[in-house]
């Protein structure tokens, strides 16, 4: 079965931002669209995007990481992996699942982020998901000292299900 993978954008970035066009760099076949508007908006968009695909990566960072997770509550059955870069889990509009999601679920956040700092993140993270691999790392929202030594080769292609 194919696999597809998604690149999710932050509140205030772009398919072009520094993520987003590594990602495009290393992996050309991953899917790096642009999100604008509220949180509903850029859901429906992602659904729209989905829509006639399964066994989904989505990896989303901060505000995208968000979106990962509302998208695969809602979606379970499509995902086969997640991966959250410093994600927005402590946004307002975010609501615990009624039971903790299966879909192994990686989240990589910095000890030093104050826009989702781990000790607010972390909790609802283990609230959320029931296979979660928690990585805390010495860096900040950004993840830039970290982010590209991580083996994205090796996380992408992981199949856990």
């Amino acid at each position: 079965m194919r696999t597809t993978h998604f690149f999710l954008h932050g509140l205030e970035s772009s398919s072009r931002g520094t993520k987003g066009r590594w990602f495009g760099d290393h992996f050309p076949d991953m899917i790096i669209p642009d999100f604008t508007g509220d949180l509903s908006s850029r859901l429906h968009l992602l659904e729209t995007l989905c829509r006639n695909k399964t066994n989904l990566v989505l990896v989303g960072s901060s505000f995208g990481g968000l979106m990962a997770t509302m998208f695969a509550i809602g979606h379970e059955e499509l995902c086969s992996r997640l991966i959250l870069l410093a994600p927005a889990l402590n946004f307002t509009e975010f609501s615990l699942p009624e039971n903790k999601i299966a879909i192994p679920t990686r989240l990589i956040i910095g000890k030093h982020d104050t826009v989702t700092p781990p000790e607010e993140v972390v909790p609802l993270a283990n609230q959320t998901f029931l296979n979660l691999d928690v990585m805390i790392c010495d860096d900040d929202h950004l993840l830039h000292t970290v982010f590209d030594k991580i083996d994205w080769q090796d996380m992408l292609q992981k199949d856990n299900r």
